[in-house]
């Protein structure tokens, strides 16, 4: 036996050993995600809880600008109106303000009646009790949240036991689960991502702890991989498929080979979800970064040609949230509504229509960032394309895809009724193929057929939990094992 099967071995039995039953916990647990992810309360889920926008006594944008200290510059504005008052939520180059339409209100107090009238938005069964938290638990275990401490935590008297969180700091619902989404979370999410509030909190060492486990776990997969096919050369010379006569041995040998590779792909690309290739020094070659370029071509929202109360006017009674943004030096309204989310171009004083990008449009825009002559190809796109894709169908089409000739080959995925862009560059392209396509298979030809994908995920995963099982069972041995030759030298 030679020096590397020797450390092959070795390295493999000992990280084997101790890693088998964290490999088996992940993957049963990734199976559980394909349904099932971490519960929270989502941007629509707190929309819905929001009151029309009336276009009666809106003030001028103007005026709103007014009230802000000199000099500052707007970057965002988004308003809406919730428990009866319109507000302006402003984001300026030097902080944040939140400004009642209303001059003569004032933000209100968020006390515990408050806390009640909110908690009352999102069930409407009885309170069983209201925990005051001073410390983050499993459904809230990011660390940043501390900053809203304490958090009250409301316990409905539903049969689906609802639980709120809110924020005594700013009245926010922080989170919001149910008995079924917090059991599959226990299966899936919780053990699948390390998310136990302990670690979890603190987001650099929870980042540096799953780095570590999945960088130790692809060492030991290597070290699989090299035994495997060399156990299978030396089987084959003897016109056997295993070496091994033990079943456990046989069948980890043989499994193993069969789906070796797929287990250190998963492994090392669950890394990549933590990691990033520019991490490792491949980076971006452009002097500018072509997304950062078109937010600051966009106008003020103070220049907005088209007035804000027009749109208003226009949605009667739809209305739960505008947004002002623009792709480039074009501005546009985001429109929340119940059902839908409409984008008004608002670059016409009078008219209220659709935004719907054009060529020319686009090209006017890119040109700003990139050489006229760079823009090679603007075509439209009615079916996903390999870095432009989603499994559950979030992205939508149909959307411009626009090639550039430039040193890090920038690709543009332009949505022509919303405004919404994806730049794809170098580093972005091994980002994607290091961990969306190696570990949530987002590969072309698989999301085209939903079928297929369905067969190699769940094909993979459960050979990937075989593996692991039988490695717990062979780790088990193993210590066994040991502890009796342990015992008799004593």
């Amino acid at each position: 036996m030679t020096r590397i099967t020797k450390l092959m071995l070795a390295t493999h039995r000992i990280l084997g050993t101790l890693l088998s039953i964290l490999f088996l916990v992940w993957f049963l647990s990734g199976l559980v995600m394909i349904y099932h992810t971490f519960p929270r309360a989502d941007r629509e889920d707190k929309r819905a809880k929001m009151d029309f926008l009336s276009a009666e006594k809106l003030p001028s944008l103007q005026t709103i600008g007014n009230r802000l200290p000199e000099g500052e510059l707007i970057k965002n504005i988004t308003l809406n109106s919730y428990l009866g008052q319109t507000v302006f939520h402003i984001r300026t180059d030097k902080g944040s303000y939140d400004l009642p339409a209303d001059t003569a209100e004032t933000l209100p107090a968020i006390d515990w009646e408050r806390i009640q009238k909110v908690a009352s938005l999102w069930c409407s069964a009885p309170v069983g009790r209201v925990d005051s938290l001073y410390k983050l638990d499993q459904w809230i275990p990011f660390g940043r949240l501390k900053e809203e401490f304490p958090i009250y935590k409301f316990h409905f008297a539903d049969p689906e036991r609802h639980e709120l969180y809110i924020s005594s700091k700013s009245g926010e619902v922080l989170q919001y689960t149910d008995k079924e989404s917090r059991f599959w979370a226990w299966l899936g999410a919780i053990p699948h991502w390390v998310y136990f509030t302990s670690l979890r909190q603190d987001a650099e060492l929870w980042i540096k702890v799953v780095v570590w486990l999945s960088g130790i776990g692809c060492a030991m997969c290597i070290a699989g991989i090299y035994l495997g096919i060399r156990d299978f050369r030396l089987a084959r010379k003897r016109k056997l498929t295993s070496p091994y006569k033990k079943f456990w041995y046989k069948w980890h040998h043989l499994i193993g080979l069969l789906f070796g590779l797929f287990v250190l792909t998963f492994c090392f690309s669950g890394m990549m979800s933590l990691a990033r290739v520019q991490d490792w020094g491949l980076r971006a070659k452009l002097d500018i970064n072509p997304v950062m370029e078109l937010r600051k071509m966009t106008p003020s929202p103070l220049d907005y040609p088209l007035d804000y109360r027009e749109v208003v006017k226009a949605y009667p009674g739809q209305i739960r949230q505008m947004e002002w943004s623009g792709f480039g030096d074009i501005p546009y309204y985001i429109v929340q509504a119940d059902n839908s989310e409409i984008t008004i171009n608002a670059n016409s004083e009078r008219s209220v229509a659709p935004l719907n990008l054009t060529p020319e449009d686009i090209r006017s825009v890119l040109s700003k960032i990139h050489e006229a002559g760079d823009i090679k190809n603007i075509e439209l796109l009615t079916a996903y394309d390999t870095y432009y894709i989603s499994r559950k169908r979030r992205l939508d089409l149909p959307v411009w895809k626009v090639s550039v000739q430039d040193v890090d080959n920038s690709c543009y995925y332009i949505n022509p009724s919303n405004g919404q862009c994806r730049y794809i560059n170098t580093p972005s392209r091994w980002n994607h193929w290091m961990y969306p396509a190696l570990h949530s298979l987002n590969i072309k030809v698989l999301v085209d057929h939903p079928v297929l994908w369905n067969i190699v995920m769940w094909g993979t995963m459960l050979g990937g939990t075989f593996v692991s099982l039988s490695g717990v069972w062979l780790g088990v041995r193993y210590l066994l094992r040991k502890a009796r030759r342990f015992t008799r030298k004593r």
